[in-house]
């Protein structure tokens, strides 16, 4: 079955950095265009990044252009978010989602999610 495993969440004071990463598995990887949402508590699940199934155009959430990076690699089903200079309202938990052929900026249409790892931005 179609897994995706997100981790490299933690404990970050503001302005720091962390990695997160997305393992997967179960799919054929570079078919799929891929994107990062996070959801905070009491609040809706928001777009962060999004990149095409090649890797070669990214998009971001206008909160976060010019310190998110979002990048994968297609021989290790493998991609990641560079996240820096982060600030305490960025506190939430991250998800990875996978969806055939083309992004959105909207989680409705992936069609499989990770379990989502939690990042917290302490001030």
């Amino acid at each position: 079955q179609v897994q995706l495993v997100e981790s490299g969440g933690g404990l970050v004071q503001a302005g720091g950095s962390l990695r997160l990463s997305c393992a997967a598995s179960g799919l054929t990887f570079s078919a799929y265009a891929l994107g990062w949402f996070r959801q905070a508590p009491g609040k809706e699940r928001e777009f962060v990044a999004a990149i095409t199934w090649s890797g070669e155009n990214a998009y971001y959430a206008d909160s976060v252009k010019g310190r998110f990076t979002f990048s994968r690699d297609n021989a290790k089903n493998m991609a990641y978010l560079q996240m820096n200079s982060l600030k305490p309202d960025e506190t939430a938990v991250y998800y990875c989602a996978a969806s055939l052929g083309t992004y959105y900026s909207t989680p409705v249409p992936y069609q499989y999610w990770g379990q989502g790892t939690q990042v917290t931005v302490s001030s």
